[in-house]
């Protein structure tokens, strides 16, 4: 996918980019590319790979969420930025937070956020289990993301407790994420969320099976959640 056919299917699906965003996309590939050199942020780095696995597929969730009703998202262990950074460059008044444990990847971020002339953005060392028990993040966002960290049983834990009762928790998950909401089931519903939509498409040009799961916060969750460091990799809720 080139940055023409990039620009192009988005279009289809709403979302016109500016001249000014399409040059951010730009800059963030390159940036992306000559970061990668020092520290291991993807193994994908061709320009049509970047364009379609990390940019568009992180927007995807766009053509199923109404980002515009969106101010305050989270995204958890996003890595080289991904899926927040290409969602808050199509919608720049959204306040993003990501937390990642790695203190490379948080210096990556601050010198990309800079680079793209972004506002509202804060990084956060951390570990995601620490992240959800601090009060000044816990329960305070209107949507949580994750893409590819962990399996459903176990992202809940991590992503849930920061959403606000009445928010959204939305996790992007390939062909495997039906068997693992039906794992994840004691989990979601014990950390107080409901399945509200479930989404499949076909990423264009490889074809890859996507889904995206929208779950709403119908009550608060527990104060035990999440639990220490490392634990629910160990024994998922079940």
């Amino acid at each position: 996918m080139n940055e023409q056919q990039f620009f192009d299917a988005l279009k289809e699906k709403g979302i016109e980019l500016s001249t000014e965003q399409l040059q951010q996309f730009k800059t963030y590939f390159e940036t992306l590319v000559e970061w990668n050199e020092k520290m291991n942020l993807t193994a994908i780095t061709d320009l049509e790979s970047v364009y379609l696995k990390h940019f568009y597929d992180s927007i995807s969730a766009a053509f199923y969420v109404d980002f515009t009703k969106v101010t305050t998202l989270c995204d958890v262990g996003a890595g080289a930025g991904f899926p927040s950074i290409p969602i808050k460059i199509c919608f720049p008044h959204l306040h993003i937070t990501i937390v990642d444990s790695l203190n490379k990847r948080i210096q990556f971020l601050n010198h990309l956020s800079k680079e793209l002339g972004l506002s509202h953005v804060n990084f956060v060392h951390s570990r995601a289990e620490d992240f959800g028990r601090n009060p000044q993040y816990r329960e305070q966002f209107d949507l949580v993301t994750a893409r590819a960290v962990a399996r459903m049983s176990v992202l809940s834990e991590l992503c849930v407790p920061l959403v606000k009762e009445g928010g959204q928790f939305v996790a992007m998950k390939a062909a495997s994420g039906e068997d693992e909401v039906k794992d994840a089931k004691k989990a979601l519903t014990t950390l107080g969320v409901k399945l509200d939509e479930e989404h499949h498409f076909l990423l264009p040009v490889e074809e890859s099976d996507r889904v995206i799961f929208t779950f709403n916060k119908v009550k608060a969750t527990p104060k035990k959640y999440p639990r220490k460091p490392g634990v629910p990799n160990k024994s998922p809720i079940q």
